[in-house]
């Protein structure tokens, strides 16, 4: 069989529907594929050939017998964070190292029930933690890009996968911005949806008021496609928002005539890289181009999402993580004394250092006398820059800007100073703290050649207007058509 390893998701349909290609086939292709390249860029942290082959032997045998499914036999690869009955999850930690999951996750299910094939489980900073994917326990992922940089994170394995053609999609979460970056980082589109869109439920909790699943994808068309099997009410998550399924495609092909974009003075200023801000502007020349005009606003408390994030994001983790004790599942060290020593001990060997920062930090602003000086304090923060977006949508109809302010970093650049590393995520936590939507689009390349990435935000339940911006702007322009020569 010939197949072109970076065919799109619609692409692959087509096929499948035109019976050029079988599920088997395509889901032979990918994991030979993933296994050629693993030692290269350790993209995937579990590969069940069996499995997978037995899913894609029962899509394609759905196919002739007459039966239907949106993405039948389409391959996908699942972020290592997603519950999947009798797979292997880890969160990319040794705490989770052994954990076989008894259920599957919602979002899972619901790709599974449009006709997904399950390729593998992806690598990714531990317990989501990281945005350069150097946390996880199973090793670094590479950048399919350069191999001697980072692919970003926490979804680094799921963005590497899709860039590097070892699965033509692939599932995320994003906490701050862990599907958004990597994306950039990797040159593709990725979504993180509205709040409550995706169920949580079978995905292991890192921040529970921030965390939202979403695709990564070649094309936004793509990103659409993926959303409309992801997305649906779900009862086992309180959090899920009880709504009419819709069609996020379906104003794919609409004009930008009249599109109102707004442009944030904070995205613009300083920090930013001259090669990103040149990449942008030009990527806003081809958006005036298509019909949409831009007008400056300004989010004075958009300043704050960093401090602030890093009050609720650690405060809620240290909460979530409390459960993996050594007592009922995951990591137990071999040698105690006590109880208590066993809690100690256990999490002490279980957790890497980026995940004990997090819950110490999270357990100091939760304690008896910071509750009120941190963690309230940042709940009123996220207030005010949601207030600050709910303005600006009285002038413009998206907000658009660089995705992160710089591109893909070498290993070890951040390492030692956690601060740069958490203001890498500076342009994108605004819209978990605020619960929109947001994607990144490839938009350019700065001086060095590294992706730079496009990211609108738009208002609540506003996927659809999102996803039709960023697919005018790929119609017209060819930077998401670049594939890396792995």
């Amino acid at each position: 069989m010939s197949w072109n390893t970076f065919a799109t998701v619609a692409e692959t349909v087509k096929a499948l529907d035109a019976k050029q290609v079988s599920a088997v086939e395509l889901a032979t292709h990918y994991l030979d594929r993933a296994d050629a390249l693993q030692p290269t860029l350790n993209a995937y942290i579990t590969l069940n050939r069996d499995l997978t082959l037995a899913e894609a032997k029962a899509a394609d045998a759905k196919r002739a017998s007459g039966g239907e499914a949106p993405l039948l036999g389409v391959p996908i690869a699942h972020k290592d964070i997603y519950l999947i009955d009798g797979w292997r999850t880890t969160c990319g930690s040794r705490m989770l190292e052994n954990f076989v999951a008894p259920y599957t996750s919602t979002v899972v299910k619901n790709m599974a029930d449009a006709g997904m094939v399950t390729l593998g489980k992806l690598n990714m900073d531990e317990f989501a933690m990281g945005s350069s994917n150097e946390t996880s326990y199973f090793g670094t992922v590479k950048n399919p890009w350069d191999v001697s940089r980072v692919p970003g994170g926490s979804s680094g394995g799921s963005a590497a996968s899709v860039a590097a053609g070892l699965a033509p999609a692939s599932t995320g979460t994003d906490t701050g911005g862990s599907i958004r970056q990597p994306a950039m980082f990797c040159n593709l589109t990725g979504l993180k949806p509205t709040y409550g869109v995706c169920s949580r439920y079978g995905i292991i909790a890192f921040a529970s008021s921030l965390d939202q699943a979403g695709p990564f994808a070649q094309t936004a068309e793509d990103c659409a496609l993926l959303l409309n099997a992801m997305a649906g009410f779900d009862p086992h998550d309180a959090t899920s928002l009880d709504r009419p399924k819709e069609n996020y495609a379906r104003d794919l092909a609409k004009p930008l005539a009249g599109l109102r974009i707004g442009l944030p003075k904070e995205f613009f200023g300083d920090g930013v890289g001259a090669g990103i801000a040149k990449a942008v502007d030009e990527a806003l020349a081809v958006y005036r181009k298509l019909g949409a005009t831009t007008v400056e606003i300004s989010l004075p408390n958009v300043k704050y999402s960093v401090p602030a994030y890093y009050v609720v994001a650690p405060a809620e983790a240290s909460s979530n993580l409390s459960r993996f004790d050594g007592v009922r599942y995951g990591h137990r060290a071999t040698e105690y004394t006590d109880l208590l020593d066993m809690y100690k001990r256990s999490r002490a060997e279980g957790f890497g250092a980026e995940v004990k920062r997090r819950i110490l930090i999270g357990t100091y602003v939760l304690s008896h006398g910071y509750y009120d000086a941190y963690y309230l304090q940042a709940g009123k923060l996220r207030r005010l820059i949601a207030e600050d977006f709910k303005r600006a949508y009285d002038v413009c109809d998206v907000v658009m800007g660089p995705t992160a302010p710089e591109t893909a970093f070498q290993f070890g650049a951040k390492s030692d100073d956690p601060v740069k590393m958490y203001l890498n995520d500076i342009f994108t936590i605004c819209a978990n703290l605020t619960g929109q939507p947001a994607l990144s689009h490839p938009c350019g390349v700065d001086e060095t050649g590294q992706h730079v990435g496009m990211q609108i935000i738009g208002n609540y339940l506003d996927e659809a207007r999102m996803l039709n911006v960023a697919h005018q702007f790929q119609l017209a322009t060819d930077w998401h058509k670049r594939h890396p020569s792995i």
